[in-house]
């Protein structure tokens, strides 16, 4: 069932008793009422640094180029990246209606504490539960009218913010982004865990920093070591939505702010997991 919220049909009252709309016997929070989001995809890992951004926007880009119409909640307000990576700037507006995301140039809406900030370099020194409700205002108070699919950037780890984003959001899965080092299998059973814990299925793993290509012979040199991602993913019966070596040229786009030329083909399955839309 899509997770609708239309301010024709829907109210706080529906939303309160909705069983479609309760983790644990906690109701969801209502979206902003000129909002109608119908997937809600979370991004997550269980360690910083391994590219959880990169995967997210790299999904946005593959479902835009698809002609869904999507949005990125960047949820990592202390450490936010997806303003930068697609060369947004300046202040997000708010009208009568709430607060407006921006638009990357291939057109996926974006909302990040960045865009509500004097400079993209001013620290957010807030303690978890602060930096936990601006989460939940992303989306209550965000105007992102009709999306498909909405990809929500966590933060790194298992605590406030991704606990208050299974809570609080309607999320329909998430993907666990990792990287091949020895640690991998007790992180990845983290995020793992946790997600299992709180009712929401793992649509899939996405392994970053595979390998990277020599540029003389192409070979692939494995800076990291062996991957067990195989063996972790048929451990705890997910998919593999695929590896990913380094690409300097992924990594010049988003430091130059021009993501959206970004095609990250070895993202495929990632995309092919994403549930269906049902309208």
């Amino acid at each position: 069932m899509a997770r609708e919220c239309d301010s024709t049909t829907c109210t706080k009252e529906d939303c309160s008793t909705c069983k479609d709309r309760k983790t644990n016997g906690i109701p969801k929070e209502v979206c902003n009422q000129f909002s109608k989001i119908h997937r809600v995809i979370g991004i997550i890992s269980g360690k910083g640094g391994v590219g959880k951004s990169f995967v997210a926007a790299s999904l946005a880009n593959q479902l835009a180029e698809k002609g869904f119409r999507v949005g990125i909640m960047d949820a990592d307000v202390t450490g936010p990246s997806i303003p930068k990576m697609y060369g947004l700037t300046g202040t997000a507006y708010a009208d009568e209606n709430g607060l407006q995301p921006m638009v990357t140039k291939n057109g996926i809406k974006v909302i990040s504490v960045n865009l509500l900030l004097p400079t993209e370099e001013t620290p957010v020194i807030w303690r978890g539960p602060v930096i936990a409700n601006m989460v939940k205002q992303f989306w209550t108070d965000v105007v992102w009218e009709e999306i498909d699919y909405l990809l929500v950037d966590m933060p790194p780890g298992t605590g406030d913010v991704p606990l208050t984003v299974f809570q609080s959001l309607p999320v329909d899965g998430v993907v666990i982004v990792t990287s091949p080092q020895d640690l991998v299998r007790m992180i990845v059973k983290k995020a793992y865990n946790m997600a299992d814990m709180m009712h929401v299925p793992v649509l899939g793993i996405v392994e970053n920093y595979s390998y990277v290509k020599c540029p003389d012979c192409g070979k692939e040199l494995k800076v990291f070591g062996e991957s067990h991602i195989e063996e972790i993913a048929e451990e705890l019966k997910v998919p593999l939505l695929g590896k990913m070596p380094m690409e300097p040229e992924f990594a010049s786009c988003a430091d130059k702010g021009c993501f959206e030329n970004v095609k990250n083909s070895y993202l495929t399955g990632g995309v092919q997991a994403m549930p269906e839309i049902n309208k």
